[in-house]
């Protein structure tokens, strides 16, 4: 016999919550097989079976929290159980669960006793013989006229008949039930570990920061004539498609040489400005957004940057990320575009302290050298931590990727 537990899961993580078991109780194992996945704030930790035997015993369910080293689920020697073995074990299943019409009786009588209870005002029939004030005392008190007792009923009857028991007359205590329960057409769902983390994260980075954001607006027109005329053979000699992404990593990676403090970050009261480029890339997955990053991008040609976004995605969206794609970023590019977004305020990714937003390409009517034209134009976003940035040099900074942008050129020498 041999117990699961809980692997390392990584620098600074010592928790996670189980995602899902890949293996059920009676399951056959194999060593070194995948029999469970584990949810932590950053990545998702495959758990390895180290010994071949049966799945005897799962302790930890799926939702539940576990530390490291945890034991979650035992594996004995031995084959797993014939097919034929099954119908005996859920045969058992119905035996165990007879008593469940008793046990859900007091569920099932809950409603029943709010009509009852409701009833209270029309308790007192013609044959009841009490004044409106004793009638809206009763009712206030919770006691049926109809039991009290024949004749006519006083403020001192209402008393005595309150002081005596009554089980199903104080019954109204399960309608907390109902009332805490979802409605028939609504669904309670259990965030996942990481969707809390990025909901704390966002809410940590609006606290804790001077954020504010600046606006600009790019003409695409240069970029997409180089990538209208290049990206054929960029795709046949790279084996990855040219796509916008290099370019604004490239812009960015050359404002951020002219604006340093937009690559810095905030310890105590001391800043930290860093002299390298690590830029993440934010992307969507099923689980939420996740920044893995682009190391030393200001080393990387326009193939390794869009290979290096390329296998990161592809990782992300299959859970296959490990806290060293996702550590270590010193600022980030998010593209809402790609799902139509406008315009937005993106949110810092602490502890960085700038963050750019790009957007949908539109066409829209400009004018150019006094003339009006039709232009596919971008609206980018650059949020900023006002604690260590100036104003002027955020929109100085969002002006100098706007200028690379509109000619690309510039880019091969300032990116």
């Amino acid at each position: 016999m041999a117990e699961v537990k809980v692997p390392s899961l990584g620098e600074s993580i010592v928790e996670a919550t189980i995602g899902q078991w890949l293996k059920r109780e009676g399951d056959a194992v194999e060593s070194g097989e995948t029999i469970a996945e584990l949810e932590t704030d950053k990545v998702n930790v495959e758990v390895i079976a180290e010994q071949a035997g049966v799945l005897s015993s799962i302790l930890k369910q799926a939702g539940e929290m576990v530390g490291i080293g945890d034991v979650i689920a035992v594996i004995s020697e031995g084959a797993a159980a014939a097919p034929g073995a099954q119908p005996q074990a859920s045969a058992a299943q119905p035996a165990q669960a007879a008593p469940s019409p008793t046990a859900q009786a007091p569920v099932q009588t809950a409603p029943v006793a709010q009509p009852s209870a409701q009833a209270v005002p029309s308790a007192a029939p013609s044959t009841v013989r009490a004044t409106p004030s004793v009638r809206r005392a009763a009712l206030e008190q919770g006691v049926d006229l109809g039991q009290v007792q024949t004749g006519r009923i006083e403020i001192a009857d209402l008393a005595r008949a309150a002081a005596v028991p009554s089980a199903p007359a104080s019954a109204p205590q399960p309608t907390a039930t109902p009332t805490s329960a979802a409605r028939p057409d609504e669904e309670r769902v259990r965030m996942s570990r990481r969707r809390v983390t990025i909901a704390k994260r966002l809410v940590e980075a609006q606290h804790t920061a001077a954020m504010l954001t600046t606006f600009n607006e790019v003409d695409m027109s240069a970029v997409m004539d180089v990538r209208k005329r290049r990206k054929d053979n960029f795709k046949e000699k790279y084996g990855v498609g040219l796509g916008f992404m290099s370019f604004f990593t490239k812009a960015v990676v050359g404002a951020l040489k002219q604006f340093p403090r937009l690559n810095a970050e905030i310890q105590g009261e001391d800043m930290i400005i860093k002299h390298h480029y690590d830029i993440g890339i934010a992307v969507a997955t099923e689980g939420g957004l996740v920044v893995p990053v682009v190391r030393n991008a200001d080393r990387l040609t326009f193939a390794d940057i869009e290979r290096e976004i390329a296998d990161l995605a592809v990782k992300a969206r299959s859970n296959k990320l490990g806290l060293e794609d996702l550590q270590g970023g010193t600022f980030t590019i998010t593209n809402g575009g790609t799902f139509g977004s406008l315009l937005s305020t993106p949110i810092l990714n602490a502890p960085q302290v700038g963050i750019l937003g790009m957007h949908n390409i539109v066409q829209r009517p400009v004018a150019v050298n006094g003339q009006v034209e039709i232009r596919p134009m971008m609206y980018i976003a650059l949020s900023y931590d006002h604690r260590i940035v100036d104003g002027s040099e955020a929109v100085r900074f969002l002006v100098a990727v706007k200028r690379m942008i509109e000619d690309p050129e510039s880019l091969l020498i300032e990116g």
